[in-house]
């Protein structure tokens, strides 16, 4: 496993467990931080000292091959592979290169240490200034956060008011530097595989154009440069689009409500402060919280950012603490299984205690009142919106012809894909559907490449017949495209880049979904790059009926269903239209 994603929504719940995975990020940071300057040590030796050469190359070489990438999520591609085992790779040429005689090394200043300096300073830099700004407004906002909610509530209203505007101030300089610093932090991670790796990969070839014994072994290289760089630039590609998406993510997320109800495995989480009754009055203890709806399970952390004792409860009741019965606002009570009495909660705000209240289906004091939360109002106008919307966009299409003429003097090409992919986007459901949306990436992912055509073709199959027909319209003109990519620089990567996230996409909008954003993309691939082999295939297995009789009668570029294997060697069962027969093994990976 890499390192976890971290959710801009987790921002605002600061939990312990995110406070974990931030850690794991900011080790990781420092980790290549360090190697960073240990290679631009190693670099400068190269260039300083010609009697320390080979010993320097050799230490140079080693640090490479220890050197493993962690990226973010569970899985990687194909590029990502390859860029992680460049440095393998940068390790055997240089122990092949130590062979012979050096030579002096030239320009590796600009082409090797310049580019790692700007990428320590300016990358890793700016995401440790988001550290110390993101540790400062922690400190300053739970301070602030502590003093507000010991205010009594018998103080004048103008003066709660204030400290109300107050905290609201503090808590957003506070979930703005927290958003802007799991922005920052996790884009250093993502970068790296690529500005990481290309001042290495044009520092090589700067060394081996100056080794006079050297030429041949460039000449070898050139084929893995080609390719490395390929995995590059589809890695930069992948990274620019996930990029926006996370940030348009993070956007979103900046522009909620405070104390909204983030997506997660529980109904309700967060801090809430229990009062501790002791024998000269009370304290109020800070717990980190959650409730499970469904169980009516309740538990509470005492953790103060470090792993504490949890207690497990079985929620009773909930029910709104008057004010004239406190001293202190937001509270509610809550009675659990385990216990004889009642546990007083504080909440942060009213909303929050709202939500909580929500959840635990929470009763008012004296009557019953329905009431519409924040929340809840705005989801409803949003849902009118978008309704209204939709049926604005539908009265013109209804009206469209079957068969429009586009006047290529009228609209150009970037108006038509644009507006072609503006369509396929703004679907209430991507083309390739949310049902199988995670098991085409789950087929992405797997180490063996026929199985990942297999796989891909199966999925298609199964979607509707309406959605396969639209693909198999787009596909079979984006190969065509493909084909001319010397001309149009639209090559199959690059094709996938834009219309993976526009065929696909999850249900889910969070970081870790958007960063399989770059599977989608090779899904895409496949596609396109397989397109003309299910049609010579199919011509294939039409010749192959006239030897076996036994064998399906079927139209070309036919799809088959329940393929499995045969008793006769080199074939396989399969079904077509209700009919079973044989077909040839080897060409099953495509269908």
């Amino acid at each position: 496993m890499g390192l976890p994603a971290l959710e801009f929504s987790d921002s605002f719940l600061d939990s312990p467990d995110f406070r974990e995975r931030l850690k794991c990020h900011e080790i990781e940071l420092d980790r290549t931080n360090k190697f960073i300057k240990e290679l631009i040590k190693d670099g400068n030796m190269l260039i300083s000292a010609l009697k320390n050469l080979s010993a320097a190359v050799q230490k140079f070489s080693q640090s490479l091959q220890d050197f493993q990438f962690e990226c973010i999520g569970d899985a990687e591609t194909d590029d990502e592979i390859n860029i992680a085992q460049s440095f393998k790779e940068f390790s055997q040429l240089l122990n092949t290169v130590e062979e012979e005689r050096r030579r002096l090394i030239q320009n590796a200043d600009d082409v090797l240490i310049t580019p790692l300096e700007k990428f320590r300073k300016e990358q890793i830099g700016a995401a440790k200034e988001g550290k110390k700004k993101f540790d400062k407004e922690t400190e300053k906002y739970y301070t602030v956060l502590e003093k507000h909610l010991s205010l009594s509530s018998r103080k004048k209203e103008s003066l709660l008011q204030e400290a109300d505007t107050q905290i609201n101030k503090e808590r957003q300089i506070f979930y703005d530097a927290s958003l802007e610093y799991v922005f920052k932090i996790q884009e250093v991670q993502e970068r790296k595989k690529f500005e990481f790796v290309e001042p290495l990969l044009a520092f090589l070839q700067g060394l081996f154009t100056f080794y006079h014994e050297g030429y041949e072994l460039a000449h070898e290289f050139d084929p893995y440069k080609q390719q490395l760089q390929f995995n590059l630039q589809n890695t930069r590609n992948n990274f620019e689009s996930t990029r926006q998406e996370v940030e348009n993510l993070m956007r979103r997320i900046r522009s909620a409500e405070q104390d909204f109800k983030a997506p997660g495995q529980w109904t309700m989480e967060g801090f809430l402060y229990v009062q501790e009754k002791r024998p000269l009055g009370c304290t109020w203890s800070r717990h980190y919280c959650t409730y499970e709806k469904g169980t009516k399970m309740f538990t509470m952390s005492n953790s103060e950012f470090k792993s504490g004792g949890k207690q497990v409860l079985n929620l009773k009741s909930c029910i709104r603490r008057r004010t004239d019965s406190i001293d202190k606002r937001f509270c509610f009570d809550i009675e659990v299984v385990e216990r004889h009495g009642i546990i007083t909660l504080q909440a942060l705000s009213e909303s929050n205690r709202r939500l909580w209240m929500e959840a635990m289906d929470g009763k008012e004091p004296v009557r019953k009142y329905t009431l519409f939360s924040t929340v809840t109002l705005t989801r409803c106008v949003f849902e009118a919106k978008f309704h209204l919307t939709q049926v604005h966009l539908t009265l013109p299409a209804a009206k469209a012809p079957a068969d429009m003429d586009l006047d290529p003097d009228t609209w150009d090409n970037k108006t038509i894909t644009s507006g072609l992919k503006n369509y396929l986007r703004c679907l209430a459901e991507p083309l390739m559907t949310y049902r199988l949306h995670k098991d085409f990436i789950m087929a992405v992912k797997s180490d063996d490449q026929n199985y990942r055509v297999c796989a891909v073709h199966a999925l298609v199959h199964k979607l509707p017949e309406k959605n396969k027909e639209m693909l198999d319209i787009l596909i079979k003109h984006l190969h065509v495209v493909s084909t001319h990519s010397q001309k149009n620089l639209m090559t199959v990567s690059n094709l996938g880049v834009i219309f993976g996230p526009t065929l696909m996409r999850s249900q889910e909008e969070t970081v870790a979904a958007m960063m399989n954003i770059k599977f989608q993309n090779i899904v895409v691939e496949i596609l396109i790059e397989n397109y003309d082999k299910q049609v010579s295939i199919a011509k294939a297995l039409f010749s192959c009926q006239a030897e076996h009789s036994h064998e399906l009668s079927f139209p070309q570029g036919a799809h088959f269903s329940n393929v499995y294997p045969s008793v006769e060697p080199g074939w396989l069962q399969a079904t077509y239209e209700g009919k079973t027969g044989l077909i040839p093994e080897n060409y099953v990976a495509f269908f």
